[in-house]
């Protein structure tokens, strides 16, 4: 069973405006009922068959890249298992591999690092393509919009604009537009530092306080990755292929003025369209 960061905020939205959840409730919660709660929201949401178990999701050692990518897409989960069937002889399927959006892109970036112009479009600035978010003076990628917070907004608009916009973070930026942070999935198990989702009252909990609280006794590391819109597609892609890279956020030279966010999705989304 797989428990994404998704069903983490259905549970912690469950507080309201009061205390998210109690320490006894949280310590004794399993996985198993924050998805079976997370069920129950989306049958309210979407419907009846919105509630349906889905069954694992896996993939065999001789899929192709593009298959195992695409199944990673279409079910929206990070990483995929590698499953090597049964034999036939009575012995257990065996875990082979975790696959992921990183790895795959490491593997074609490989590959056309040495072989760029059989690929034409490497080589186009990533603004000129309908590639990831863009603010409207830049361009527009299906109609989304690109969504920004202030430091100062309350967490809860960021759990809600996460849920709602499905987007994997939100830049922070300040009065003129310009980068300060990101509020990312990732940072929302920071909650469970210090047990500090029995301190806090989520309406009353800003993004800079939850961001700060959560690198508090932690050493100092790049948390946000940027790139320029006249960066070609090859340099954004060999960006997002460095461990720990999920997304860049576009900016303006020298104001830092957020433009654009691109994400992994967004990258393998218009290479298999």
């Amino acid at each position: 069973m797989h428990c994404s960061i998704n069903s983490l905020i259905s549970v912690l939205q469950l507080g309201g405006n009061g205390a998210i959840l109690s320490e006894e409730e949280l310590e004794t919660h399993t996985i198993a009922a924050w998805k079976n709660e997370k069920m129950h929201i989306n049958q309210q949401v979407n419907g009846p068959l919105a509630s349906l178990r889905r069954s694992l999701i896996s993939v065999g050692p001789d899929d192709s890249l593009r298959v195992v990518a695409e199944k990673i897409l279409q079910h929206e989960i990070a990483t995929v298992p590698v499953i090597c069937p049964s034999a036939g002889d009575g012995s257990a399927p065996q875990l082979l591999h975790l696959a992921s959006l990183p790895g795959i892109l490491k593997s074609i970036c490989r590959y056309f690092r040495s072989a760029s112009s059989m690929l034409p479009v490497l080589q186009q600035p990533i603004c000129a393509l309908r590639i990831g978010i863009w603010i409207p003076e830049i361009g527009e990628a299906g109609g989304r919009s690109l969504a920004m917070l202030r430091p100062d907004a309350p967490l809860t608009s960021a759990f809600s604009l996460l849920l709602q916009a499905r987007v994997s973070a939100i830049p922070i930026v300040d009065d003129n537009g310009s980068l300060l942070d990101i509020y990312a999935r990732s940072d929302v198990t920071a909650l469970a530092k210090d047990k500090m989702y029995v301190r806090v009252r989520l309406n009353e909990l800003t993004i800079h306080r939850a961001l700060q609280s959560s690198q508090d006794g932690m050493s100092p590391g790049v948390r946000c990755h940027m790139c320029l819109r006249s960066d070609t597609l090859q340099m954004v892609m060999e960006q997002l292929t460095v461990p720990g890279v999920r997304r860049l956020i576009c900016v303006e030279a020298g104001s830092n003025r957020v433009e654009g966010i691109i994400s992994l999705r967004d990258i393998f989304n218009f290479l298999f369209r």
